[in-house]
């Protein structure tokens, strides 16, 4: 029988299932994935998703087995909300949500495009409210009332999306919150770390302490300023929150959103829900998001990365081939990548062998280490790793037999 640390598909850390561990978490039954790629993540500077594209991404997301999308902002452009009627009406499994502002315009915008649900956002940090809104608390929390109230007779779901959530002042966020529970009650309320300035355990802390104020579900939505937003939405999950938000490949302003990829493995592999979503598709999904966005992935990107799962170095190969768990925490098949032994100034012997098997090449002990030494040395040359067509010229002047 297998542990929940060690599945077919990875090895993780068992401590994170031991008791005591565990005993500190509030998890709950069931997580909600909310995917805000198209609105959020096309906030990243220079990406323009257009209406074609969005849908196409809406579809590979309700493939991939999201449970919310978050088609956009009616109030953007009249291409966004074309591009939002269209994927209400695809008939996807995953329900359909618009971003407003506390605007009865903006409600009334995303009520006309036919979706489920809005995220009704207001802000509640501390600087903005002092440096870039000219709201007062008071008018916040009426504006708050009355767009979830009007939001409601339109017939859809709220979110109340409080953002600077993390800056904003724990007697405003107390206030706020009685008032709103007492006279609108959203559906559901996020608690939003939009700069990524909170630390895991001050997320942990804040969704504890929201919860004793509300009687609705949590969700959780995070940036990655200081490179935290997986571990601030897994910290917010560990204190109770029951829908977690993320963006495709991290995509977002400046440092980006949660990338949603990271967090789904997170969840399966580290606290063993078992979600709707396929994980298999994810390297696909990241791939076309980074081509329609223009935005390459860095090489080290975690789980759709190129590198995670590329093997330059020759030591343990032998160990790579019959048991890539004693080396990887998660097989590259789980999200729909391979592994790739690559050629270059860290290679060995075990590397050119699979090689040369892959090319159904033999070669004696002594030839394989002429190879490696060529190997090294044009890798060093370089900077970098050969190419295949380089590699192949390398084994057949060793071998000098006219093979490649």
């Amino acid at each position: 029988m297998q542990e929940p640390w060690h599945r077919d598909k990875w090895w993780v850390s068992e401590y994170n299932f031991a008791p005591p561990v565990r005993e500190q978490q509030q998890l709950p039954e069931k997580i909600i994935v909310h995917d805000a790629t198209l609105r959020d993540g096309e906030q990243t500077p220079g990406v323009v998703f257009r209406l074609e594209e969005k849908v196409a991404i809406a579809r590979m997301l309700d493939e991939l087995g999201v449970d919310r999308i978050e088609a956009g902002m009616p109030a953007v452009s009249d291409e966004d909300a074309a591009a939002i009627r269209e994927i209400v009406q695809a008939g996807l499994k995953a329900r359909i949500m618009a971003f407003s502002r506390a605007m009865l315009a903006d409600i009334d915008r995303a009520a006309a495009c036919g979706v489920w649900g809005i995220i009704l956002e207001v802000p509640t940090g501390y600087p903005k409210l002092r440096y870039q809104f000219n709201w007062t608390e008071d008018e916040i929390i009426a504006k708050s009332i009355t767009a979830i109230n009007y939001a409601h007779d339109r017939g859809l779901y709220v979110t109340f999306f409080p953002f600077d959530t993390t800056r904003a002042r724990m007697d405003f966020l107390k206030c706020l919150f009685a008032e709103v529970m007492r006279k609108a009650t959203p559906d559901s309320i996020a608690v939003v770390d939009t700069t990524g300035s909170a630390t895991p355990a001050a997320m942990g802390y804040l969704v504890r302490e929201i919860k004793k104020m509300v009687s609705v579900p949590l969700e959780v939505h995070t940036h990655n300023d200081l490179g935290l937003g997986t571990a601030t939405t897994l910290a917010a999950v560990e204190a109770g929150a029951e829908v977690v938000h993320g963006c495709i490949n991290g995509l977002g302003e400046r440092a980006g959103n949660t990338a949603l990829e990271e967090v789904l493995l997170c969840l399966a592999a580290l606290y063993g829900y078992q979600l709707k979503v396929d994980l298999s598709k994810l390297a696909t999904i990241s791939m076309r998001v980074a081509e329609i966005a223009r935005q390459p992935l860095a090489g080290n990107k975690p789980v759709v990365g190129s590198l995670p799962f590329t093997r330059e170095i020759g030591l343990g190969m032998e160990v790579l081939q019959k048991s890539p768990l004693a080396i990887f925490p998660f097989l590259p098949e789980t999200v729909g990548k391979k592994m790739e032994i690559v050629m270059g100034k860290k290679t060995g012997k075990g590397s050119v062998r699979v090689k040369l098997e892959e090319m159904g090449r033999r070669a004696t002990e002594e030839e394989i280490e002429a190879i490696v030494q060529r190997v090294k040395a044009l890798g060093i040359a370089k900077k970098g790793i050969l190419t295949q067509e380089e590699f192949e010229q390398i084994v057949k002047g060793v071998l000098n037999d006219g093979e490649v």
